[in-house]
């Protein structure tokens, strides 16, 4: 299962979306699951990819934020709180891959890059999103900022397939 984490921004037909689409397209197609957090956005475009290629998807959804999972999300896990939210996303994954969103996927993006740094977990770590490239790459400018090196930056689909079979 690849857990995709991204923003509940993009509309279909929008390139950001077009391009999340596309991505679990092509993971379904390559067996894997889909795993998001079910909503909007990055999420849904990625579910809606996914159940198009006739792949699996499952959304982890959070009781207090009230809305359902969206319509292309097959199993959803509803989480009470939101820390346990993120928690789940990354139990459930065997690897990461992280397009472009706001505060939420940040901390989602700094929460697995530390524990890949803290040896707490070994699975890959893909950044794909154009806007979190740029803000790793000015973060290297940063000595005590650790790239560990399952932490991996993929600008096609191909290297994020390439990327998560390195397990």
């Amino acid at each position: 299962m690849v857990t995709i984490f991204g923003g509940s921004h993009g509309k279909e037909g929008e390139p950001d979306y077009e391009e999340a689409r596309q991505l679990g397209k092509v993971l379904a197609k390559a067996g894997y699951t889909v795993c998001n957090g079910g909503y909007a956005g990055m999420m849904e475009a990625t579910a809606r990819g996914a159940k198009e290629a006739g792949g699996r998807t499952v959304g982890v959804t959070v009781e207090e934020f009230g809305a359902p999972a969206n319509p292309w999300i097959d199993e959803e896990i509803r989480m009470k709180k939101w820390p346990k939210r993120v928690l789940k996303l990354i139990e459930l994954g065997d690897a990461f891959v992280l397009l472009d969103g706001g505060t939420g996927t940040l901390v989602e993006l700094f929460v697995v890059w530390e524990m890949l740094n803290k040896k707490l977990m070994t699975k890959p770590v893909l950044i794909f999103g154009k806007d979190l490239q740029d803000l790793t790459g000015f973060l290297k400018k940063w000595p005590r900022i650790v790239f560990p090196p399952k932490l991996i930056f993929a600008t096609t689909l191909e290297q994020i397939l390439q990327g998560i079979k390195k397990k």
